[in-house]
């Protein structure tokens, strides 16, 4: 089932303490599927709030794209049932899922019509969730902001492709519309993007994380499992603020998936970026950006048409010439 109403084929991924109301209504507004992650919102009183705030604003708007919440599946995370059950209640128009399976939010999700997707980083996690039912996978390659993959989106995309026929949202490294027009040909439905959208002015990121993120390029991104015993990508200047040897990183912790994604403390001191930081170059609203993605997309896209086109009468060519 396509989402409705989307000027760009995206989803502004769901940044860790940094998505907010403003920036799904912002996004949704501009044409783009806004989403945010519930345990940024401190507790599930708050969140009701945010699910509030962000259905009134959306619900008059025929134009608007859906929105979507991201829900921490995993056993640890105490919060799960009662975040789950504001899904419901709110008919989320999509919930994507991440750390643990997505199978008690598809039965619950179904039964309003709403989507279900499922963040997975390997093929196994991603043929554990298509057994679920969800409608779509989240493929969270390397290059990836945050939390991150390790598997190349042309292997990624290629194999889940041989056993699952529903939508497929790719993220790692997607930072223009050349990008976005690149996922599409790869058989991708949808990108996520994440990084691209921390320097805009409806971010709820610190002003000196924003200054980090557009002034940083690709070198400026360390990949370390040191800060939360998951691979994540960090911006290097945040970690020697915090005293890190950027060559010589301690080993892994023991992991506990929910301080992994929701350590406040490390992620509100140790700030995540994607490998394609490079595309950030500004401060601008959400609008602006969404303006210039869909610039950089049609002209990939018109590229991609005219080469087609050349090939095709090419062809002609030799075949009247035989």
């Amino acid at each position: 089932m396509p989402l409705n109403n989307l000027r760009l084929p995206v989803i502004q991924a769901p940044l860790f303490l940094l998505s907010g109301p403003e920036m799904v209504i912002a996004s949704c507004r501009a044409g783009i599927v806004g989403s945010f992650p519930s345990p940024n919102a401190r507790t599930p009183e708050i969140l009701e709030d945010w699910l509030i705030e962000i259905t009134r604003a959306l619900e008059s708007d025929a134009k608007a794209a859906p929105w979507a919440m991201n829900l921490v599946m995993h056993r640890s995370n105490p919060r799960r049932h009662a975040d789950l059950a504001l899904a419901v209640k709110y008919k989320a128009p999509v919930v994507i899922t991440a750390l643990g399976s997505p199978e008690e939010a598809v039965e619950a999700v179904h039964s309003y019509g709403g989507l279900v997707y499922a963040d997975v980083n390997t093929v196994d996690f991603a043929r554990r969730a298509a057994a679920t039912g969800v409608d779509g996978l989240a493929l969270i390659c390397a290059g990836a902001g945050g939390h991150t993959g390790q598997i190349s989106p042309f292997a990624f995309v290629d194999e889940v492709r041989s056993f699952f026929d529903g939508e497929i949202i790719l993220s790692g490294a997607i930072g223009n519309g050349r990008a976005i027009h690149a996922s599409r040909v790869l058989g991708a439905d949808y990108v996520y993007m994440g990084t691209r959208f921390i320097s805009s002015h409806e971010c709820l990121a610190a002003e000196d994380y924003k200054q980090m993120v557009i002034d940083a390029k690709g070198r400026d991104i360390v990949t370390s499992d040191s800060v939360t015993g998951v691979k994540a990508n960090w911006l290097k200047d945040s970690l020697l603020r915090a005293g890190y040897d950027t060559a010589n990183m301690p080993p892994a912790g023991d992991i506990n998936f929910l301080e992994a994604a929701g350590d406040v403390k490390r992620w509100r001191d140790i700030w995540a970026a994607g490998q394609a930081v490079a595309t950030v170059t500004e401060r601008q609203s959400i609008a602006q950006i969404v303006e210039q993605l869909e610039h950089e997309y049609g002209i990939a896209r018109a590229a991609n048409i005219a080469e087609n086109v050349t090939a095709t009468q090419n062809e002609n060519e030799n075949e009247n010439e035989n």
